[in-house]
């Protein structure tokens, strides 16, 4: 499967329109049982809210997308929200709107142009990230060498250290780095290394 594009973690932004209050959740979820329960926090942390509007695509590629409307106008929220996950080419992205009702109506165009302009503006606050392909691979060194590794990792991403009698980084490379990576291990070491290549999943990479 290829790399693709989600939010990192996740953003809350707001803004008011015609004195309505809007609030905007961007989140990454990476199944409908995540997005199923943040929507259920939202719920129970905005008990007074008039609507709580949503879309999601939680898959890597793009077949499973929900949305709701909440009771606004049919086509008004939800599908305007999700435009914008299309729009932005995200996957496993869940977009939330929030919305306190202010007394006056917005009628269909101004609430369809206020949940994308709500949606865009929460997407746009959010961390972008690429997921592709990434395999932990650990490298264990002796005491002698630690230095060395310490220096060797700099400029890479290091999801463990551990201190014993051997040394033992744990790196996240991209799939398609692997061969490089360990060729440079081996430069580096001269065989003094030991390398063990560990899981495989997505994770977001630089």
């Amino acid at each position: 499967m290829a790399a693709y594009f989600s939010v990192s973690g996740e953003a809350t932004s707001e803004r008011v329109i015609e004195k309505s209050r809007f609030i905007t959740y961007c989140k990454h979820v990476e199944n409908e049982e995540e997005a199923k329960a943040f929507l259920g926090e939202l719920h129970t942390e905005h008990p007074l809210a008039t609507h709580i509007c949503y879309a999601y695509i939680c898959d890597k590629i793009g077949n499973f997308a929900r949305f709701s409307d909440d009771g606004e106008p049919q086509g008004t929220a939800g599908m305007p929200i999700l435009g914008v996950i299309k729009a932005k080419k995200l996957f496993e992205t869940l977009v939330a709107v929030v919305r306190y009702f202010g007394g006056i109506k917005l009628g269909a165009g101004g609430l369809t142009r206020a949940y994308a302009s709500c949606a865009a503006e929460g997407v746009n606050g959010a961390e972008v990230v690429l997921f592709d392909i990434c395999t932990e691979i650990a490298v264990g060194v002796s005491y002698s060498d630690v230095k060395a590794l310490t220096r060797f990792a700099e400029g890479r991403t290091v999801t463990n250290r551990e201190y014993d009698e051997k040394t033992v980084f744990c790196f996240r490379v991209r799939e398609s780095e692997e061969e490089a990576f360990i060729a440079a291990v081996q430069n580096e070491f001269r065989g003094r290394a030991e390398i063990h290549k560990k899981e495989k999943g997505y994770y977001p990479c630089d």
